[in-house]
């Protein structure tokens, strides 16, 4: 398989608090990732210095073997890494398709504006908003502002995409809506690095997966392996969302 995205050595400190210490993690081609671990693990924290919101204090991080490390979050896009943020951050005064618009103007193809509304269009239809092209982002329920998000960052035709979350808030019936749109985009050729805390869900989508507790690696393997692993099940003890068996959301 190839390396899409390599993470070496990573390490973050804030004051006296080690929020990620030596990481290392790869997340190859036509891949799900999944990066899972209790509350305060360090995952938003490893989201934030791969795509540039903090200078890791120690560590690389290389996309398709371009260092990328320390650049910011605008310049990682033009290579080819977006992201979906846990807290959706629509631009709320804007439309659906000129949100998507965005999106592709300012992504790995740098495309000029006629080229990225037909790229917004063709995006938004294929994670169900093609009937909202008009709409604001402001009146979208939760589900279509998660969606929004998504299609967002796949209009910048990543490479990569980083998903924070992207099933926090939804009911059932969204939520597996929202597994088949990510099959569906790793089918396209996208290698997906994903946060989530839902545990079907992620033990469903992901090839492998990769355990933080205390900012360091605790554990990787695949689904069962993870599902099984004495010291992945002790981490999670006393969480109320603490680890299931490995049947996801089909």
């Amino acid at each position: 398989m190839t390396a899409l995205l390599s993470v070496i050595g990573l390490g973050k400190k804030f004051g006296g608090l080690q929020a990620v210490q030596d990481l290392d993690l790869t997340l190859n081609e036509g891949e799900i990732l999944g990066l899972i671990g209790p509350n305060g693990a360090g995952k938003s924290t490893v989201f934030n210095l791969i795509n540039g919101v903090f200078p890791p204090d120690a560590g690389r991080a290389l996309l398709e073997g371009r260092e990328i490390t320390g650049e910011p979050p605008y310049r990682v896009a033009r290579y080819g890494l977006a992201r979906a943020h846990q807290i959706v951050q629509p631009l709320l005064g804007m439309s659906v398709l000129d949100n998507c618009t965005v999106g592709a103007c300012f992504g790995r193809e740098n495309l000029p504006l006629h080229r990225a509304r037909e790229v917004a269009r063709e995006v938004a239809q294929g994670v169900g908003l093609g009937d909202r092209l008009d709409t604001l982002a402001s009146t979208l329920t939760t589900a279509g502002k998660k969606r929004l998000e998504l299609a967002r960052a796949l209009s910048a035709r990543p490479r990569v995409l980083l998903l924070d979350e992207v099933l926090a808030g939804l009911n059932p019936t969204e939520s597996e809506r929202m597994v088949h749109t990510l099959r569906r985009i790793r089918e396209s050729g996208i290698a997906i690095l994903m946060i989530e805390h839902i545990m079907r869900a992620v033990m469903s989508l992901s090839d492998r997966i990769v355990v933080l507790n205390l900012g360091r690696k605790l554990a990787e393997g695949t689904p069962q392996e993870i599902a099984n692993n004495p010291e992945v099940i002790a981490a999670y003890l006393g969480d109320p969302q603490r680890m299931p068996e490995a049947e996801g959301v089909e």
